[in-house]
Formats: structure tokens, sequence, C-alpha cells
């Protein structure tokens, strides 16, 4: 591949001639009959593809059924996706597999945005386009599901000759904090609990990335569950985001002035909507109750850093509020990577819903 070709392909630059061969490594029976997945069984961990020569990853597209046909509740957070590069021993991608294509809650949603898309019937054809370098590769899925599952898959790569200089490799990191660590506003006038106080270091705000090393953030998806027990207004944004670069202290570089306004909205938005780098997928119910889920991509703004990041944002206006928070981040860098925190068990990854509260 030459160094100096553009890549990866758009609508502007697919005329040009491009080196490499177009591989993909599919589901398909290999039988020649119909039954075109893989069967995972209860607690199994298995590696999806391998592939041994430098190459990058173009597209994935994923499906998922029970074998039984049987619902299986909330298996899109019981289903883990990683991704190794290069034969590390960590992972540079561990999700919930839902969460890693754009949508958290353990739920499907039609939706489409640039990196990811969330397809017909209902939502569960999952799709990435985000270009995935590497020298060597190996993709796992873990069934944490209680009964054995059903995966259908395409990833779709080239393979090179070698790789061209400087290409940072994608990581993606699942977290949660349910619920985020509050204070207790029972005696407090309403206004005074959403906008009182002031937040002067970000120590205590919501964490969606901690990252070590050279490279560039490149976005998130944001899932909120709204668990504030109130019929006044209980709008669960007024958080600021706060992006801290190589070890600056507070106020960072980048500090914004909202919830909303990280995600490119504002007002407190009650509409579904889809754009190629912002959205609101679920906007919850009235008066914000329930399950939100935005997302944020920073495609053509992506957030350098030289020797580390830390990606936050206030849970409600100075961290007052307690409520289910949950995040997949996204960005390049360079290999080694900071070891992840550890993903949690899968009682621990489950949705709370109304009749639990």
């Amino acid at each position: 591949m030459s160094d100096s070709q553009t890549y990866p392909a758009d609508i502007s630059s697919i005329c040009f001639s491009r080196e490499g061969k177009r591989k993909r490594i599919s589901s398909y029976d290999r039988t020649g009959g119909n039954d075109d997945r893989i069967h995972l069984k209860v607690k199994e961990n298995r590696t999806i593809a391998r592939m041994d020569q430098p190459g990058m990853i173009t597209h994935i597209w994923m499906t998922i059924a029970t074998d039984s046909r049987l619902p299986e509740k909330d298996h899109l957070r019981k289903m883990v996706l990683r991704m190794y590069w290069d034969g590390e021993e960590t992972p540079s991608i561990e999700a919930p597999i839902g969460d890693f294509f754009g949508m958290g809650h353990a739920m499907s949603r039609n939706f489409v945005s640039s990196p990811f898309q969330m397809s017909p019937e209902d939502g569960k054809g999952f799709n990435c386009w985000l270009p995935m370098p590497y020298q060597n590769a190996r993709i796992e899925v873990e069934n944490e599901c209680g009964q054995p599952m059903t995966l259908y898959y395409y990833i779709d790569y080239e393979e090179y000759t070698s790789l061209p200089p400087n290409m940072l490799r994608l990581h993606a990191q699942w977290r949660r904090e349910n619920p985020t660590v509050g204070i207790d506003g029972s005696t407090m006038a309403n206004s005074e609990f959403q906008f009182s106080g002031k937040n002067t270091t970000g120590d205590d705000n919501y964490v969606i990335l901690e990252a070590e090393g050279r490279g560039h953030y490149i976005g998130c998806n944001l899932n909120i569950h709204n668990l504030r027990d109130t019929s006044q207004w209980d709008w669960p944004g007024e958080g600021d985001d706060m992006i801290f670069i190589d070890g600056e202290e507070w106020p960072p570089t980048l500090h914004g002035t909202g919830t909303e306004d990280y995600v490119n909205m504002a007002w407190c938005p009650t509409q579904e909507y889809c754009a190629p780098y912002h959205g609101l997928i679920l906007p919850g119910k009235d008066n914000w109750k329930g399950k939100i889920t935005y997302y944020r991509y920073h495609i053509q703004d992506p957030v350098m850093f030289q020797k580390s990041i830390r990606v936050t944002i206030e849970h409600g206006h100075n961290n007052h509020r307690s409520d289910d928070w949950s995040s997949t981040a996204y960005w390049y860098q360079d290999e080694p990577h900071m070891r992840f925190p550890q993903l949690l068990d899968v009682e621990s990854r489950l949705p709370v819903y109304e009749e639990e509260l």
C-alpha cells in the first residue's frame, strides 16, 4: 500500500486505484447449507476472527438471536465484544455488544450516524464503519446469557503487504456508575438542587474515558437512566463536560456548558434526532424520566493528546444527581495502552427497570 494513497476511502477518493486485497470473515455455513451463524454455548468465549497479516478492518456487521427463539432479556449487555491488536494480552476494545454498536440500556433502536448504525428490523442489524488498522488482529465474543445464542457476522477488511506509517489503533471502553454519587436534595428547593453550588475541580465528575499515551479521542455514546423520584422539573442534564488533556488542572482547556450542549443540542431536548456526528436516540419519557441515549462523535474535531486524557462530565450541575450513567468511549492511540478497569460482572451490567425502583 502506498504511503501517499488517500485512506480510508470515501466518496471523494473512491475513484483512485487502491492497493491491497479485499477480504471477509463471516459466519457463513461452511458445509454449503443455510446455517449461516455460529452457536455460542452458555459462558463460551469464542474467537470469531483472526487476521495474521497487516491490514485494516473497514466494516463490521452483526446480528444476534437465541438458539431456542425464547427471549433472552438484556442479551445486548450479557454478550461482550473484545478486540486485540498486534499480539497484545489485554484487549483494546472491550464492551457489551449493544453498547459498542452505539446504544446502551441493552436496547436496539433504528438510528443512523457516520461511524455506527443500528438498522431494521428494530435496530437489530449492527454496523460499525470505523477503520481499525493492525499488524495482526483477534476478535472474540463472550456469551454470558442464560442460554445458547447465535451470532451472524461479517468482518470486512483489507490486507496489505505493510501498514502505512503513523496509523493508530482503535480503542473502545465501556463504563458504568449506578448510581452516580450525588447529594441528598430532599430538604432543598428544586431550583437549589438543580443549580446551586460550584464545581472547581471536576474530581467527582462521571468519567467517560481515562487513557495514557499519544492519540486522539473520537467520541462516545452516553446513556442516562433518570432515577430521581420527583414530579418537579427533573432534567437530568445540566452537567458540564470537562476534558483534561496531558495532566492539566481545572479549568481544562475544553470546558463545556451542559450535557445537551456537549452533544450539540439545546434546551433540554425531548425529540429523537440522528445526525452523522451527534444524536438523541432515546429521549426519555415525560419530564425526562426513564432511559436516555445520546451520542457525540468527534470525527471532524478529534481531541488530540500527547501523554494522557481524562474525559469527564458532571452528573447534574455540581454532581448533585444520583442517576444510572453508562458510556462507551472511542479513541485512537499508539500501543501500548493503559490497562482498562475490570469489566463489571454480568449482574452489575444489567439495566435498571421501573419495577425495580
